[in-house]
């Protein structure tokens, strides 16, 4: 008798995001109050924001701009006519008791973005993800939790209305998803896009970017979904994959076992790599939306699209795009190179002055991107102008100063001395009669180096190299050496 095989089921992840972004605007959503982080609590707050009695709000108009701007970068049809709702829920740090929102007609609708992951050999894999919906809404206050960072364990909690009336537009993804790193990535395009936008900075940290998670699993080949669960509290874009590939193990497990998965909200415990249950989630109905009576439906005029989408910057992916096909970058370059928008406009500012444009990409990751983390500047900060490194490139790819004499002159250069000026008498000595004697000397005077030759250790070739750049300070031509110090070496041995 044979005993049953145990057929081992496969599951896939479906997974969407709701991210809230913050807009970086002076001032809140509906008043007057200002939007400055930090400042002292319950200070930037008004009568509006605080929801008190006979007071109306007004829409802020950058607030709508930002919001369509948005939109259009995210490929999502802007509607001509919206509103916004109420939306009823019952907590201390939202002192109306209500949420403007926007319920059943938000601004921008059925879009997509791009992601690029790039594998561990340098290939990208692309992917497109759609975009259900974009709306605008305000920000609740915040609660600070006297003893631990939840309700729960706390000895008291105080409350800062600083942000309530932020102005945020809320994005929702389709459950196109299906891994923690597509959605670390798809949340770090955001990211992206809403910078080069200007809408927003994007900076997790500080809250103005917020991503919440809903993940199910469901056996592969299933059409069906599997039960929702929400996943909140994830201030990193490595929490958010994290936190969704401990939830699709924890919910792997619960259907291998029989336990039943309930709808819920949970939290992601960063001290614990693990994810804990928060509460029921609530349904729509559970908010009784209702159309906002004090602020008039909003109509997006044919003008004012055009006028908006004229001013839209290009974008992460087509950059990314132009950089691997049109300048020949790897998928890594063209992605570190458009992380921002400054970063990227340095880079082709470089390429218009003449640059070559992987000499400019390599000097722009390397040695410039170092000395902006040393001193935490912005590449928009240094005085090395694009100009000016497209000189220095222009004079190493001519074979007229070398890469290591370039590195050698950098502060000078960081400093906004020329090119011209910098390298003045520095020009590479190409000239074999007058290396050759150079080389002759730094074998006549190094008879160990010479014995690790002959016995096959031939990488020592490297270290006369670079004792002939020492005594020319690297104005020897690298290339023309190794060639003469390669053959020196080899006649010693024939």
């Amino acid at each position: 008798m044979t005993a049953a095989t145990t057929v081992k089921t496969d599951y896939e992840a479906i997974i969407g995001l709701e991210t809230h972004c913050q807009l970086a605007t002076k001032t809140k959503i509906f008043s007057d109050s200002s939007t400055e982080f930090g400042a002292e609590p319950n200070t930037n707050i008004d009568p509006i924001c605080m929801g008190l009695p006979g007071v109306l709000p007004v829409l802020n108009e950058k607030v709508l701009e930002y919001a369509v701007k948005t939109g259009l970068a995210l490929n999502c049809q802007i509607a001509k006519y919206s509103k916004f709702d109420r939306k009823q829920y019952f907590y201390p740090d939202l002192p109306k008791n209500y949420q403007i929102s926007q319920f059943d007609l938000p601004i921008a609708e059925h879009g997509h973005i791009e992601i690029e992951l790039v594998d561990n050999d340098g290939n990208p894999t692309r992917k497109k993800i759609g975009i259900t919906r974009l709306h605008m809404e305000e920000d609740a206050g915040k609660l600070v939790h006297a003893g631990s960072d939840r309700l729960s364990g706390s000895s008291y909690s105080l409350v800062d209305y600083n942000r309530a009336g932020i102005p945020l537009i809320e994005i929702v993804s389709e459950p196109d998803l299906r891994s923690g790193q597509e959605a670390a990535e798809y949340a770090q395009e955001l990211r992206r896009i809403v910078r080069y936008l200007g809408v927003s900075d994007g900076n997790m940290q500080e809250g103005s970017l917020r991503c919440d998670v809903n993940i199910s699993v469901r056996p592969v080949g299933r059409k069906e979904f599997g039960t929702k669960v929400e996943i909140k509290n994830m201030n990193s874009f490595s929490a958010i994959q994290k936190a969704i590939e401990y939830e699709i193990e924890r919910q792997i497990e619960a259907n291998e076992s029989g336990e039943a998965i309930i709808q819920e909200t949970r939290l992601w415990e960063e001290g614990s790599q693990r994810t804990i249950s928060m509460r029921i989630k609530e349904g729509s109905s559970d908010y009784r939306y209702f159309p906002e009576p004090d602020l008039a439906p909003i109509e997006v005029t044919e003008a004012q699209l055009k006028n908006w989408e004229s001013e839209l910057p290009d974008l992460p992916a087509k950059k990314r795009h132009y950089y691997e096909t049109e300048l020949g970058l790897s998928a890594y370059d063209a992605r570190v190179l458009t992380e921002e928008r400054a970063t990227a406009e340095y880079f082709e500012a470089a390429l218009k002055k003449g640059a070559n444009s992987k000499t400019a990409a390599n000097w722009i990751m390397g040695d410039i991107a170092a000395h902006l983390n040393k001193e935490k500047l912005n590449i928009s900060e240094i005085n090395l102008t694009p100009t000016n490194l497209a000189d220095v490139v222009k004079l190493i790819d001519k074979g007229e100063i070398s890469n290591a004499k370039a590195k050698e002159k950098l502060p000078e250069l960081l400093e906004g001395k020329s090119a011209k000026d910098v390298f003045a008498g520095e020009k590479l000595i190409t000239d074999p009669a007058v290396l050759e004697p150079l080389i002759d000397e730094a074998i006549a005077g190094n008879p160990k180096e010479v014995e690790k030759y002959r016995s096959g250790k031939t990488n020592v070739k490297g270290f006369f190299v670079g004792q002939v750049l020492k005594k020319t300070g690297k104005r020897a031509d690298p290339k023309l050496t190794n060639q003469l110090v390669d053959k020196k070496l080899k006649a010693l041995i024939e």
